[in-house]
């Protein structure tokens, strides 16, 4: 790679369409914020011929500062979709965002993309949350690459970067993370500084200049041949190991020489098998530059070197009744299986579906199965249901540019799909299929709202159901308990995106209030009441009397009702009055407002009228008779208890299991994991871990992960309970 004159620059991307799988590239960029994986997307489009230095589009239109400003905002949010061409290759350049809260929109990249370049900037290194997404990568076998970027801004030079990277992603082959240039620099500034001015190619020996605005292709100084040579020994030895090409090593270890074109072959293999990983660098063009240093060998190696889409794995397919499906990816003319992979509403075309195809045909003005199956538990019900396809696009800057169809391999938007949502697989409407949705992160923070007006209440419903439709990573609730709208989340950036997009896209403001943890009460000893609702006002008179005993009963009792009436006191036909009466109070609480649970109530005597009794008077008594029984016993209020997974590296075991036991936490247990990583179980109050997600990723500095699930309710101790009640009779 790195022998080429030319630069190879494409059409304008926005409208290009492939008509063939293997002239597809789709390629994620992943990073933490401020990496430089927009910067890098701009310069790469730059580079590719779509949009100029001063921000014009090729047909004429322009690019305005303050959409610029736009575009950038959401990208740090959301995935982005750049399609570019180069060398007769259609480049899918899939731009996702580098915070924690929206790695939602990461994964649903990583599921689009057949490769992923990972970029690292120099000037603050690899941290943990980057090398947890590597390890993710690793685990399904996605190619991966490094790209190094702010090396203008760095002390931190590229040879040391790459050994840092061979430290935080090579494992336990440091060979398998090598350069495939090296820098070169021009004279030291006044800083001492010799700033990076163009590049060596190791395969083909060339040196590409980038000092004057061009690339300029010469050949190195003899005093540069030996660092070449040893730098290319060990990057050849690399590729060939990660290809595992014997004959070519047999050659090599032979003294024979070493075709490039080969080299490139085996550097393909090598990567396409997620055995080798090449580190380049990168930077946008200087002011007056046509090219950033490093954009033109990066795009090279992306058509080069990175994988078609029919060389992808598979995900899982099937039937909707389940019966497994063996498709083969990448076929045009094969089944249409495809997938969305993001839901936005946009203001002008209303909703756009991003849609990676991945067997057959996409058309427009086709009807096509929409299926989502697997996400009932965040509030997204199954269905099936039929859609005509509208027009296809591609996007271009703002602007959608419409494409006559979209070939497996290929990402497109599509218009107006009113039905489908984020995971939902899109397949002929006489074959329906289904694709298992990819893992998404549990959302633990709780966001509860509630409408700000009465117009608001009205739209409220329909707008968090468009909301979560957009974005699997939330998950509405609505919390029998207490009562609230829950919507959970990933963190405080992803809660506030939510309620921005409420307001912005579906005209819906809410406030927000505080959570509410579903707290419950039952009683510490057993107790009785008698319940008497007596009235004679004239006419048709209430008359129900009832005597019960209360008793606690274990934890996940719930309310038991016995009767125990002898002699007729209280009529058969009204027993059941006075168990719906108490069962009732006990669902409203018994003062406080908290639901009553884990007793046993036992309805010992009462009385009756022949005329006034009914079936309304006995569940007053009901409930009167219990509410007495409550008034003079002694009662627990129970707190909800969950058991809670953290996974941690081991830098952080002991700073988290003291935050735990510092939560009134009880750690059962830890023990070792596959990658060096310690899984931490304990049970914890609920009390304790509202905010639990913002502030474990505070604590580890955003490389821990953690589950959470119900298990009991149980007694809260005096000092909670006092807080509580302080909290809740404060003023407002």
């Amino acid at each position: 790679m790195g022998d080429r004159n030319s630069h190879h620059p494409g059409a304008a991307g926005g409208a290009a369409t492939a008509d063939r799988p293997g002239s597809i590239r789709n390629v994620v960029l992943v990073g933490p914020t401020g990496s430089g994986k927009t910067t890098l997307v701009e310069a790469l489009a730059q580079t590719a011929g779509a949009v100029n230095r001063a921000g014009r589009v090729e047909d004429g239109g322009t690019v305005s500062d303050h959409d610029e400003i736009e575009q950038r905002r959401h990208r740090s949010v959301q995935l982005s979709l750049v399609p570019l061409t180069w060398d007769g290759f259609k480049i899918n350049l899939l731009d996702t965002p580098g915070y924690a809260d929206f790695v939602g929109e990461l994964r649903a990249g990583l599921r689009a993309a057949d490769a992923a370049l990972f970029v690292v900037s120099a000037s603050d290194g690899v941290d943990g949350a980057t090398r947890a997404v590597w390890d993710e990568c690793a685990a399904v076998g996605m190619p991966r690459a490094i790209v190094v970027t702010h090396l203008e801004s760095a002390r931190t030079g590229v040879e040391e970067m790459t050994r840092l990277c061979a430290e935080a992603f090579g494992g336990d082959d440091p060979d398998a993370v090598l350069p495939l240039y090296l820098p070169l620099r021009g004279p030291a500034g006044p800083d001492g500084q010799a700033p990076v001015t163009g590049l060596i190619g190791l395969l083909t020996k060339k040196l590409f200049d980038y000092s004057s605005g061009e690339r300029v292709e010469h050949d190195p100084d003899a005093d540069r041949i030996p660092l070449i040579e040893e730098a290319r020994d060990r990057l050849v030895e690399g590729i060939i190991a990660g290809s595992e090409d014997e004959a070519l090593m047999d050659r090599y270890i032979g003294g024979g020489t070493l075709d490039p074109g080969a080299l490139v072959e085996d550097l393909e293999k090598a990567v396409s098998r997620a055995s080798f990983h090449p580190v380049l660098c990168a930077a946008p063009a200087p002011p007056g530059a046509r090219q950033g240093l490093g954009t033109v060998e990066l795009l090279d190696l992306v058509t080069r070197g990175c994988p078609t889409p029919p060389e992808r794995h598979a995900p899982v397919v099937t039937s909707l009744d389940g019966t497994p499906r063996d498709l083969r990816l990448g076929d045009p003319s094969g089944p249409l299986l495809a997938e969305v992979v993001r839901t936005a509403s946009d203001p002008y075309v209303g909703r756009m579906s991003l849609v990676r195809v991945f067997s057959g045909t996409l058309r427009p003005d086709t009807v096509v199965h929409v299926s989502g199956h697997g996400l009932a538990d965040r509030g997204h019900e199954d269905h099936d249901t039929d859609e005509r396809v509208s027009a296809l696009t591609s996007p271009f800057g703002k602007q959608q540019r419409p494409v006559t169809h979209a070939v497996a391999g290929d990402l497109v938007c599509v218009a107006k799909l009113s039905r489908a949502e984020t995971g939902d697989t899109l397949s002929a409407k006489d074959d329906p299929l289904l694709m298992k949705p990819w893992a998404l992160p549990d959302p633990l923070l709780p966001l509860a709202v509630e409408a700000h007006s009465k117009a608001d209440e009205d739209r409220l419903s329909e707008g968090l159901s468009r909301l979560v439709g957009e974005d699997p990573t939330m998950r509405l609730e609505h919390d029998r308990d207490t009562g609230q709208v829950v919507l959970w989340c990933l963190g405080e950036a992803h809660a506030e995106v939510a309620l921005e997009r409420l307001r912005t896209r579906y005209g819906v403001r809410v406030d927000v209030v505080p959570h509410r943890v579903a707290l419950r009460e039952t009683f510490a000893a057993p107790a009785s009441g008698r319940g008497r609702h007596v009235k004679q006002s004239g006419g048709h008179g209430q008359f129900g009397i009832c005597e019960i005993r209360v008793e606690p009963l274990p934890a996940g009792s719930g309310v038991e009702f016995v009767d125990q009436v002898v002699g007729g006191a209280v009529p058969r036909q009204f027993v059941p009055s006075v168990e719906k009466g108490v069962r009732a109070q006990a669902a409203r609480g018994i003062g406080s407002g908290r639901p009553l649970t884990d007793v046993r109530v036992t309805l010992l005597d009462g009385k009756s009228h022949s005329v006034d009794s009914s079936d309304a008077a006995f569940q007053t008594a009901g409930a009167l008779a219990l509410r007495e029984a409550a008034a003079d016993a002694r009662i627990h209020v129970l707190e909800p208890v969950a058991e809670v997974t953290v996974l941690i590296g081991d830098a952080y075991v002991g700073a988290v299991m003291s935050d735990l036991s510092s939560r009134r936490g009880r750690v059962l247990g830890t023990e070792q994991t596959e990658g060096g990583r310690v899984l931490v179980r304990a049970e914890i109050p609920e009390l304790e871990i509202e905010r639990y997600a913002v502030e474990l990723r505070s604590l580890s500095h955003g490389t821990a992960g953690f589950s959470r699930r119900y298990l009991r309710h149980e007694p809260a101790p005096e000092h909670v309970v006092r807080r509580l009640r302080e909290k809740e009779t404060a003023p407002a």
